[in-house]
């Protein structure tokens, strides 16, 4: 049995991470963000610490108390509430005062070369749950058009740009034009506003990994939700970096997108 600590963020990565990581027998302690996460992961980790936000001392002190050396972050934490909601302690201020810059490859890079310097090792988000991770090729039933496979190909160039920039992940693309590029608002709000500027045109997203070669971190993630957006926005076809995305309930996700005529793909990623 190995044992882990998770920083759980929002949304159903944290979930499943700790039904998978019960499944196979390790011991995870959570250390659950008070602003973010669901209240369900008390009841499927070991023990839960509660913490918010800007906790930084809270946290790499439990990890302490806890003998834990090895630690994951699961689950999303909105880029806007780094903004709105953080409330940053004493050892937190006093990264965020060396950093040039906020973004989130910085910020979280920074709290990383923290934990490293008191022993603790941050592993890959995606440890328990390889097997949600996207594959090569078509994924459902369906495949992209020849003029979405084209929107696909320019679509991720320009995503690989934005995401260069540690902007966002996705942009929304319509006859070879970028339509929307996602930033702080996440990638449901940037597919509703592409629908509101194309008059009824059919819509193609495509999301990145940023070409990152570690899934440490800020991991693309997609689930049922999406495709119930991408339904509601008219947008036909999901492009993805395979082995870099996680699909969240993927037969869920891949049966609802089979239903409504989506296409989703995955791609081996841009690297460079």
């Amino acid at each position: 049995m190995a044992r882990y600590a998770m920083i759980c963020g929002n949304g159903r990565f944290p979930v499943l991470a700790l039904e998978a990581a019960r499944r196979q027998g390790d011991e995870v302690v959570a250390f659950a963000i008070k602003e973010e996460a669901d209240p369900i992961v008390a009841s499927l980790a070991v023990r839960t610490h509660w913490i918010s936000l800007g906790a930084l001392s809270k946290l790499i002190d439990g990890l302490h108390q806890e003998n834990l050396t090895q630690v994951m972050m699961v689950g999303q934490v909105k880029h806007a509430s780094i903004f709105s909601a953080i409330t940053p302690d004493w050892r937190l201020l006093k990264l965020l005062g060396r950093l040039a810059t906020k973004n989130t490859d910085s910020l979280i890079g920074a709290v990383v070369d923290e934990l490293r310097s008191e022993q603790i090792e941050l592993v890959p988000s995606t440890l328990f749950l390889t097997s949600l991770l996207a594959s090569p090729g078509p994924m459902g039933k369906h495949k992209p058009s020849r003029d979405q496979e084209a929107n696909i190909a320019y679509g991720r160039e320009i995503a690989n740009l934005v995401a260069g920039h540690d902007i966002g992940q996705s942009v929304a693309v319509a006859d070879q034009a970028c339509v929307a590029v996602e930033a702080m608002e996440g990638t449901d709000a940037m597919l509703r506003r592409a629908a509101s500027l194309v008059n009824g045109k059919d819509l193609t997203l495509v999301k990145v990994s940023r070409r990152r070669k570690h899934l440490l971190f800020d991991v693309p993630v997609t689930g049922p939700t999406t495709i119930e957006v991408m339904k509601e926005c008219r947008a036909r076809t999901l492009a993805v970096d395979a082995g870099r995305t996680l699909l969240l309930d993927r037969g869920a996700l891949l049966a609802a997108a089979d239903k409504a005529g989506i296409s989703v793909v995955g791609f081996a990623p841009l690297e460079g």
